[in-house]
């Protein structure tokens, strides 16, 4: 079992920039895959960002060069960051971490970004 707990999000002007935190606990070591994904208003969730324990990452083509994830862990946590920057109004939605641990997916409660423009 994975715990998250999201941080950071909130209201920004177009320009600007936002640093959202997800931190996992529980069966930390398990975990393969963790990242960001994104719905808007009457939209399907999208990935934004993932990234492997290995260190690869993959963006969405519409956040290349102005998102970065990155992750560390110590032992007792693991914490997966998306740093927007230069954010448009097509960037609001409420953005989700997500993690694959041993084959199992956990997504976290949802922290709403808005850019405003």
């Amino acid at each position: 079992q994975v715990q998250l707990v999201e941080s950071g999000g909130g209201l920004v002007q177009a320009g600007g920039s936002l640093r959202l935190s997800c931190v996992a606990s529980g069966s930390i070591f398990s975990i393969n895959v963790m990242g960001w994904y994104r719905q808007a208003p009457g939209k399907q969730r999208e990935l934004v960002a993932v990234i492997t324990s290995g260190g690869r990452t993959n963006y969405a083509d519409s956040v290349k060069g102005r998102f970065t994830v990155s992750s560390f862990r110590d032992n007792a946590k693991k914490t997966v960051w998306l740093q927007m920057n230069s954010l448009k109004p097509e960037d609001t939605a409420v953005y989700y971490c997500n993690v694959i641990a041993a084959g199992l997916g956990y997504w976290g409660q949802g922290t709403q970004v808005t850019v405003s423009s």
